[in-house]
C-alpha cells in the first residue's frame, strides 16, 4: 500500500538527522503554533522526525496544533508516534481523516492504531472502512496482545512452486496497487497455501525468466504460528538472522508475514520492559500523570518496606551484640551492601541470558557452579580488602576476622540467589525480570546481617 508524507506528500530534505536539526524540527512546531510560520514551512521534516518532536509538546500545545491544522497529522505520522500520544490525540481527528489513515496504512500499523481508539470511535472508523479492511482489521484483533497474530502484516506476495521467475515478475506489476509496502521474500506455495520454501527478491531479479521458482526458492528457517508471542518470535529472527518470516494458522497455511523492521521494535521493547522490571518499575510514558507513576512504584516499594522489615527482625536478634560493640553497627552496612551489589550483578547476567535463551535447563548446573565459584573468589578478595580496613580502623584482629568471613558466605549465597532465583521462577512459570530483584535483595540483606552479626556474637562475646 502506498502512505503520504504529512502535509499533502511533502518531499523529505533528508539533512534533518542530527540533535541541533531535531531541536529545529521542534522549535518549528513551536514557531507553528505561535503563528510565527505557516504550514508550508514545515515540510521539509521527515513523519519519524515530526513525531518525535510533536511528542515533546504538552497536551494542551498538541491539541491547538491539531484543531487548528488536523491534516498535519499524517498516516506516516500515526505509524510513528508512541501508543500513549495516539491514544491521546485520536478524539481530536476527524473520523473522515482517521478511516482515510487507516485504509492507506499495512494492516501491522493500522491494528495498532486501532486498538487504541475507544470502542465507539472503533465501531465508527472499522464502519466506514471497506469490507475487506474491516475484516482484515477485526481479525487481527482477535488475537491477544503481544501475539503474531496481532502484530503480523497480513499483505504478502506468495506463488505457486511451478510459475517461472518472468511470470511471478509480471504478476508484481500486474498487482502492484497490492503489494505490501515493503517486502523482501516471495514464498513458495503448494495448492493448499501451505508455504514450502521463500525466493529472495534480490536472487529473483537476477534468475532467468524462464527458471521455476521450485529450482529457485531456499528451505524456510522458521514458520511463526498466529498464536506465538512476540517474544518467541523475535528469538526467532535474532536466531536465525531473518529479515521476514512466514505466518501460518492452525492448519498450517500461509496468512502473513513479520519483517525485521517489526521485530526490531519488538525487541527493543521487550528489552525495555525487563530492564524497567529489574527495578520494579514501568515506563513513565508522555501522557502519565504523577498520580499514575505513584500507582505503578508503589506497590513493588511496599514490596521492599517488607523486606526491610524481616532483615530488621534479623538485626534485631543481635541487638545486645551491637550495643556492646559498636564496631559491628559501622562494618555491618559494607558487608550487607556489598552483598547485595553481587547478587544484583548475577541477577542482571542470569535474567539477560534467560530472555536470550542462553541459560537453559541442559546448561543451568553449569552457569550456577560458574556464579559459586565466581562469587567465591570475588568474595574471598573484597573479603581480605575489609578485613584490613576492618584492622586499620579499629586495631582488633577478631573483628577482622569475623568481617572476612562473613563478606566470603554473603557472596556467595548472593551469587548462588542471583542465579538461582530467577531460575525458580522461570521453572514455576513466573516472569523472572518482574520478581527475582525482590528476592534477591531479601537474601542479601538476612544472610549479610545474619553471617555477620551471628558469627560476631560467637566469637567476639
Amino acid at each position: 500500500m502506498s502512505q503520504k508524507s504529512p502535509v499533502d506528500n511533502p518531499p523529505f530534505a533528508g539533512e534533518r538527522m542530527s540533535d541541533t536539526g531535531l531541536d529545529a524540527d521542534y522549535n518549528l512546531l513551536v514557531d507553528l503554533l505561535d503563528g510565527a510560520i505557516g504550514l508550508d514551512d514545515i515540510t521539509d521534516i521527515h513523519p519519524a522526525d515530526f513525531s518525535d518532536q510533536f511528542e515533546q509538546l504538552t497536551p494542551e500545545q498538541r491539541e491547538r496544533l491539531i484543531t487548528g491544522a488536523p491534516q498535519i497529522i499524517s498516516p506516516d505520522i500515526l505509524s510513528y508516534l508512541e501508543d500513549e500520544v495516539v491514544e491521546d490525540i485520536l478524539p481530536l481527528l476527524p473520523s473522515d481523516q482517521l478511516a482515510q489513515a487507516i485504509s492507506e496504512l499495512d494492516n501491522d500499523d493500522a491494528t495498532q492504531i486501532i486498538e487504541e481508539m475507544e470502542d465507539e470511535q472503533r465501531e465508527e472508523i472499522l464502519g466506514a472502512l471497506p469490507s475487506a479492511d474491516r475484516a482484515q482489521l477485526e481479525a487481527s484483533l482477535k488475537f491477544e496482545d503481544e501475539t503474531i497474530g496481532r502484530l503480523m502484516q497480513r499483505e504478502f506476495v506468495a506463488s505457486p512452486e511451478f510459475w517461472t521467475v518472468g511470470s511471478t515478475i509480471d504478476h508484481m506489476r500486474a498487482t502492484g496497487e497490492d503489494l505490501p509496502e515493503i517486502f523482501f521474500n516471495v514464498y513458495v506455495v503448494d495448492p493448499t497455501f501451505k508455504p514450502l520454501g521463500y525466493v529472495n527478491l534480490s536472487r529473483l531479479m537476477r534468475a532467468p525468466r524462464a527458471m521455476l521458482l521450485s529450482e529457485l526458492m531456499e528451505p524456510l528457517l522458521a514458520k511463526i504460528p498466529q498464536e506465538m508471542d512476540q517474544e518467541e518470535a523475535a528469538y526467532l529472527f535474532q536466531k536465525y538472522s531473518l529479515i521476514s518470516a512466514p505466518v501460518v494458522d492452525a492448519s498450517g497455511r500461509l496468512v502473513g508475514m513479520m519483517t525485521v523492521d517489526d521485530i526490531i521494535e519488538i525487541i527493543q521493547t521487550e528489552n525495555t520492559e525487563d530492564i524497567l522490571a529489574l527495578a520494579g518499575v514501568s515506563d513513565a510514558g508522555l501522557t502519565d500523570t504523577a498520580a499514575t507513576v505513584f500507582k505503578a512504584r508503589a506497590p513493588w516499594l511496599f514490596v521492599n518496606l517488607l523486606t526491610a522489615i524481616l532483615a530488621s527482625i534479623v538485626i534485631a536478634q543481635f541487638d545486645y551484640a551491637i550495643n556492646q560493640i559498636v564496631a559491628l553497627a559501622v562494618l555491618m552496612p559494607i558487608v550487607a551492601s556489598m552483598g547485595g551489589n553481587a547478587g544484583t550483578q548475577a541477577l542482571t547476567v542470569a535474567v539477560r541470558a534467560l530472555s536470550e535463551r542462553d541459560l537453559t535447563p541442559q546448561n543451568a548446573w553449569r552457569a550456577v557452579r560458574r556464579e559459586a565459584v565466581a562469587a567465591l573468589l570475588i568474595g574471598i578478595v573484597f573479603a581480605v580488602a575489609l578485613a584490613i580496613i576492618a584492622y586499620v580502623w579499629f586495631g582488633d584482629t577478631r573483628l577482622a576476622g569475623v568481617a572476612f568471613v562473613a563478606m566470603i558466605i554473603n557472596h556467595v549465597f548472593a551469587g548462588l540467589a542471583g542465579i538461582l532465583v530467577p531460575l525458580g521462577l522461570k521453572r514455576f512459570g513466573a516472569d523472572p525480570a518482574v520478581s527475582s530483584s525482590v528476592f534477591v535483595t531479601t537474601v542479601t540483606d538476612v544472610i549479610g546481617f545474619f553471617s555477620f552479626l551471628g558469627f560476631a556474637a560467637m566469637v567476639l562475646l
